[in-house]
């Protein structure tokens, strides 16, 4: 099985995670995730105020991920590694390096999601793709924050965890889980309408760096085959 991202619904199901050709999908699409000694390890605050504090105080970041799929009866299906970033809002960038190459880009506008080895790039309009999705938790705006039904879960594992349900129910995952630890943001476990379970892990997380407006942009690579909602070329 080929690996996604779990970010936006059933087309960011290849993200996201954020969206993935096998489950627990996208970028979700995306982007996501945490924050280096953004609460201290003082700090009681429940997961709710965390978040309120984590979509208040970060415009954007970068940090290196891990994700592992499991299907409803928990077994493993599926690795994958890579790096994301994300600029608020709505833009991001979700690069799977293991065990195979996809690239996700969110430029504001439209999401891109290129697949090197089938020379082929799937866009639709970001608007399409955000709504009650993971990608839109992080790297959405204070609008998309409302599409979903915040709950404090309590500790576990030693962290604290938010349960994020989507109000709207076309985007194909039934909740997000976050996990806050000391550090920030450690954990997301994403759980989808078909039973299967994304869990991402992010490690190396980098809260408001200096991110290249570059790495928000797509340009499709000559001779890939472009299916979607193309931008229109510029009137002459």
């Amino acid at each position: 099985m080929r690996g996604g991202a779990p970010v936006c619904g059933d087309y960011n199901q290849r993200m996201i995670s954020f969206t993935n050709r096998g489950a627990g999908r996208l970028l979700g699409t995306v982007l996501v995730w945490a924050i280096q000694m953004f609460f201290s390890p003082a700090a009681t605050a429940a997961s709710t105020e965390r978040f309120a504090q984590f979509i208040g105080a970060t415009q954007s970041a970068r940090a290196v991920f891990e994700q592992k799929v499991f299907d409803r009866s928990g077994k493993l299906v599926q690795e994958s590694k890579g790096t994301l970033a994300f600029s608020r809002p709505g833009k991001f960038r979700w690069a799977y390096e293991k065990p195979f190459e996809q690239l996700i880009v969110g430029d504001g506008t439209r999401v891109w999601v290129y697949d090197p080895e089938l020379q082929q790039v799937t866009v639709k309009r970001i608007s399409q793709v955000m709504t009650s999705t993971p990608a839109a938790l992080l790297a959405g705006n204070n609008e998309a924050m409302r599409a979903f039904q915040l709950t404090d879960q309590g500790s576990r594992e030693g962290l604290e965890w938010l349960e994020a349900v989507p109000k709207d129910k076309e985007g194909g995952f039934e909740r997000v889980l976050l996990g806050f630890g000391f550090s920030g943001l450690d954990v997301m476990e994403l759980s989808d309408s078909f039973g299967q379970k994304t869990v991402l892990r992010l490690t190396s997380f980098e809260r408001n760096p200096g991110l290249d407006p570059g790495l928000f942009r797509f340009v499709p690579p000559k001779g890939a085959d472009v299916i979607g909602d193309t931008p229109k070329p510029a009137a002459k």
